[in-house]
């Protein structure tokens, strides 16, 4: 049980562990008074339930295609003090749109799989849970442009080289990059996740960077302030 200042997360039954991939995009994605919120592949839930605690009139819809991650997730939002703002579907984004083709979001967020024909990690589970074939991020976008409300933001948090393809595909579909955050371990560090907020309006994007940590096992101050509003230890 990992626990949270407002919340605690159950991460068995779970592939994918609470990560800081997924507590960064949970921290960093804004929004300006969202009403709806959908959390693709939401895993634990965590990301929803940071969602839910930052925006206090958001209905948060998650989806996650694993059966046992799904029950883990709706038991977390259940035991939450966010559970009436929040439910869980067992089903892919693909599938959860075509029941729901009328959906539209104020925020899509996600922490997808991302290794894109790579050498496949051992392990079924894990394997869908960080390995995505080319066609997935292409769908994901084409969704996203669907379902977006016209002032929304889908925020996604990627590898650099990953970021690059669904910069293109984001155009491709109407979105343009309207914010990166690059994520680096140390200041000398080259960035290995980025962060994007893509959007409709096609704006000057604002590029931003986040150091992890200061020095070794110490984090650094803007990290802290980050997450100082989810995490017990800040």
């Amino acid at each position: 049980m990992f626990h949270f200042k407002q919340f605690s997360v159950d991460q068995s039954g779970c592939a994918m562990k609470i990560n800081t991939d997924g507590v960064l995009l949970g921290a960093l994605a804004t929004a300006d008074a969202p009403k709806s919120i959908l959390d693709i592949g939401t895993g634990t839930g965590v990301i929803a339930l940071m969602l839910a605690q930052r925006f206090a009139n958001a209905q948060i819809d998650a989806v996650e295609i694993d059966e046992n991650a799904a029950k883990t997730a709706g038991s977390n939002f259940e035991n939450s003090p966010f559970a009436d703002r929040l439910a869980v579907y067992l089903s892919g984004f693909q599938e959860f749109f075509k029941t729901y083709p009328e959906k539209r979001y104020d925020v899509i967020v996600s922490n997808p799989p991302f290794y894109i024909n790579s050498l496949l990690s051992p392990g079924a589970k894990k394997n869908q849970a960080k390995h995505a074939d080319g066609r997935f991020f292409e769908e994901l976008i084409k969704s996203v442009s669907n379902h977006l409300a016209g002032n929304g933001v889908c925020w996604l948090v990627l590898p650099p080289d990953t970021a690059e393809i669904v910069k293109v595909l984001a155009e491709r579909n109407g979105l343009y990059l309207q914010k990166a955050i690059k994520i680096r371990s140390f200041e000398k560090d080259e960035p290995h996740r980025e962060i994007l907020m893509l959007g409709f309006q096609e704006i000057s994007t604002e590029i931003a960077t986040l150091t992890i940590y200061k020095d070794v096992n110490v984090y650094s101050e803007e990290y802290k302030r980050t997450l100082q509003p989810y995490f017990l230890a800040f």
